[in-house]
């Protein structure tokens, strides 16, 4: 299970907001907090949430959207 704090630093290494990333949050239980997403990063910030989310989509080998309806749909 990888780290998202660690994958996002490494992939977006000028964004400041990785450090307000829970630290101990992963790929794989971000599949069970998707309604919660803002509380399990940590971050309330839009821009990271795509990004994580577009992340978790490709690991999935599902599109965006499902990503994102599993969210808003709670």
């Amino acid at each position: 299970m990888e780290n998202i704090k660690n994958w996002y630093k490494s992939e977006f290494t000028t964004d400041e907001l990785a450090e307000e990333i829970n630290p101990i949050a992963t790929f794989e239980e971000l599949k069970n907090n998707l309604p919660n997403v803002y509380d399990y990063l940590d971050v309330s910030d839009s821009i990271v949430r795509e990004k994580v989310f577009s992340e978790l989509a490709e690991r999935m080998n599902v599109d965006y959207d499902v990503i994102y309806n599993k969210w808003l749909n709670g």
